[in-house]
C-alpha cells in the first residue's frame, strides 16, 4: 500500500495592475484573463479583491491604473510562483523596459505567509533603500514581503479585501494597520471599480 505524501499548500498575495490596453482590450478585461491563466496554471485563487481604479505610479508616468489583489494557494516554491507569474506577463506582451514604466498586465507576488526572503540582512537593505535609489536598482533575489508594500495604497487598498489580517512579519503590523497609517488622501485615491 502506496502512502500519501502530504502536500502543505502556502498561502500568499499577488498584486495585480495593469494601464494598458492589450489586444483591444483595456485593463480590467486583461485582470480578469490573467486571473484565469493563473487558475489554469494551477494556482489555487482563494480569494479575489474588488478592481480599483488607480493613479498611475509614479504620478505622471502613464495612463492610471487597474488594481486587484488575489489570495492564492501553491504547492510550488515562491520563486516557482514567480517565475509562473512572470510567464503569463510574457504571455500578455508584458515588456520589461522602464521600472515603474506603464504596462499591460503586472503580477507582483507581495507576501508569502509569514516569510522573509532572501534573509533579514537583504531584507532590511531593501526596505531602508532611499526613495532616489528605488527606481535605478532591482534586486537579484526574490524578496518578500515585498519591500514597498506598506507604502503603496494600490496594493494594501485591495488586499483588505482578501487578507486583512495578514500580518507583515518585519513591521509586525495587519494589512488593516498599514492602511490605516497611510495618508487619507492616496487611499481615497484608490477607487472601486
Amino acid at each position: 500500500m502506496g502512502s500519501e505524501v502530504d502536500k502543505t499548500l502556502s498561502k500568499a498575495v499577488i498584486a495585480l495592475g495593469a494601464n494598458l490596453s492589450l489586444r483591444g482590450c483595456g485593463p480590467k478585461v486583461t485582470l480578469e484573463r490573467s486571473l484565469i491563466a493563473m487558475a489554469e496554471a494551477g494556482l489555487v485563487i482563494r480569494e479575489t479583491s474588488r478592481f480599483f481604479a488607480t493613479p498611475c505610479f509614479p504620478a505622471g508616468a502613464g495612463p492610471d491604473y487597474v488594481n486587484a489583489a488575489v489570495l492564492i494557494e501553491s504547492d510550488l516554491t515562491p520563486q516557482g510562483v514567480l517565475d509562473l507569474l512572470h510567464r503569463i506577463e510574457h504571455d500578455f506582451e508584458r515588456a520589461r523596459e522602464q521600472r515603474w514604466g506603464m504596462r499591460t498586465l503586472d503580477l507582483d507576488l507581495v507576501c508569502w505567509d509569514e516569510l522573509v526572503l532572501p534573509d533579514d540582512a537583504e531584507y532590511q537593505r531593501w526596505l531602508t533603500l532611499p526613495p532616489e535609489d528605488q527606481t535605478k536598482s532591482a534586486p537579484e533575489h526574490l524578496i518578500l514581503p515585498h519591500p514597498r508594500l506598506q507604502d503603496r495604497a494600490f496594493v494594501l487598498v485591495p488586499m483588505m479585501d482578501v487578507a486583512p489580517d495578514w500580518r507583515h512579519p518585519v513591521l509586525d503590523r495587519t494589512v488593516t494597520q498599514m492602511v490605516a497609517a497611510l495618508p487619507p488622501d492616496e487611499v481615497a485615491e484608490v477607487k472601486p471599480l
